[in-house]
This record gives structure tokens, C-alpha cells and sequence, in this order.
């Protein structure tokens, strides 16, 4: 692997540690269809050492979020920490900043109750099984939901999502939706209608969503199975 295959600009320094812009839809297809909106090397071992991947954002107005984020996850994995106790401490400090933005204020309404309509910023289709596929604001959601919240959701997994919705962050590149749209109806799909387990709908998902990377017209195929076409 070559990283100049992923990297796309430098983005800054925080004293040995580099700052890379990453393609993250080429990573997602080439070389690990995990990766989501960061990584370092502790999680992926492709990065190297002293280098953090943030994923090329269609809006990038999380960055100092997600870099602050990744110092305190890499340095309790340097430690020894595992990642789940190291991204849970990572977590709380990527809430506080998010709080310090004023983001939560950003979506309650005069009543005191989260405003939907600062949520969804576009209807992007009703699906033949009457389902309803937002674009949403995934900053948002990240600040008052769920900071782990990535590419999209829907209300099988997630309490917040309201019935009957499915939700695609506005933070992926248009290029890349049709995937995860894939990806979210056919996990939701397996969970409401079969009662997979979460991570057993993820699974399977994940693999239709690696193999329609590479075939577009399986890729619309599938789409239409699930209601999207």
C-alpha cells in the first residue's frame, strides 16, 4: 500500500503527528470498508505511526472536533488502553468541545424539545416500502445525538432516528450516498423484517455494500431491491 494512493492534502501538524485529508470513498473501497470519518494507528494499522486520516468532508466543519478527538484516543492506545476505553475518554472530550460550540442550542425549540426540521435537510426519496431517506445534518446529530454517529443510521439501530426514517449524513460526498444508502436500507431491512442483530445486519451489509463498489450495475440492482429504484 502506498498512502499517496489515500492522501490527498496536509492539513496541519500537532507537534510529530501530520494531519492528512484522506479520500476516505477510495479507502472505503480499496483497502477497508470500515474506515469512516477518522482514523490513527492504533485503530488502523495502515496508517502509520504518527499520522492522522481524516476522511475529505463534503462540509469540513468538524475537523477541530475529530483532531481532537484522535489525540486523546491515540495517546491512551499508546498507553495500552484498549480502543473501546480509549474512544470512550476520546468521546467525552469531542462532546465537550461539541458543547462549547453552542451545536446543542442549535436545535431546540421553544417548547424544549429537539426541532426535527434542524435535523433534516432534504428528503431524498420515499422508498416503495413507504420508508423516509433524509439527508441530515450529521454535524448536528453528532453534537446532540450521538458523536459516533457516520455516514447514516436508521431507527432500527438508533432511538433518536424517528420511526420509518433513514438518515444519510450530509457529511459524505454525493458520490459516495448511493452506497451507503444501500448499505442502511438493506441493514435496516434485515433487522425489521428477519430480527437480525445489529451486528450480524451490519455484517452482511457491509459485504453487499463492498461488492456493489465495484459492480455499478449490481449496485443499482440492489438498489431496487431494497426499495430505493
Amino acid at each position: 500500500m502506498n498512502k499517496k494512493d489515500f492522501c490527498l492534502k496536509k492539513l496541519g501538524q500537532r507537534g510529530r503527528i501530520v494531519i492528512w485529508q484522506v479520500e476516505g470513498e477510495k479507502i472505503r473501497k480499496d483497502l477497508d470498508e470500515e474506515f469512516t470519518n477518522f482514523g490513527q494507528h492504533y485503530r488502523f494499522k495502515y496508517i502509520p505511526i504518527f499520522e492522522f486520516w481524516i476522511d475529505k468532508e463534503a462540509n469540513p466543519d468538524e475537523q477541530r472536533f475529530f483532531i481532537d478527538h484522535l489525540l486523546v484516543e491515540w495517546q491512551a492506545m499508546k498507553k495500552g488502553l484498549s480502543y473501546n476505553k480509549a474512544s470512550d475518554l476520546a468521546d467525552l472530550q469531542e462532546r465537550v468541545e461539541r458543547y462549547k460550540a453552542g451545536d446543542i442550542k442549535k436545535v431546540w425549540d421553544r417548547k424544549g424539545e429537539i426541532d426535527f426540521a434542524k435535523i433534516h435537510q432534504k428528503l431524498l426519496k420515499r422508498t416503495t416500502d413507504k420508508l423516509s431517506v433524509w439527508l441530515i445534518d450529521g454535524r448536528l446529530v453528532r453534537s446532540v445525538f450521538h458523536v459516533e454517529f457516520t455516514q447514516g443510521g436508521h431507527d432500527q439501530v438508533y432511538d433518536f432516528v424517528p420511526k420509518g426514517e433513514v438518515w444519510i449524513d450530509n457529511d459524505l460526498i454525493a458520490e459516495e450516498r448511493p452506497y451507503v444508502i444501500l448499505h442502511e436500507l438493506y441493514e435496516r431491512g434485515l433487522m425489521a423484517t428477519q430480527g437480525l442483530p445489529y451486528k450480524e445486519a451490519h455484517r452482511r451489509s457491509s459485504r453487499l455494500e463492498w461488492h456493489s463498489r465495484y459492480d455499478k450495475q449490481k449496485l443499482q440492482e440492489n438498489l431496487k431491491t431494497v426499495g430505493w429504484l
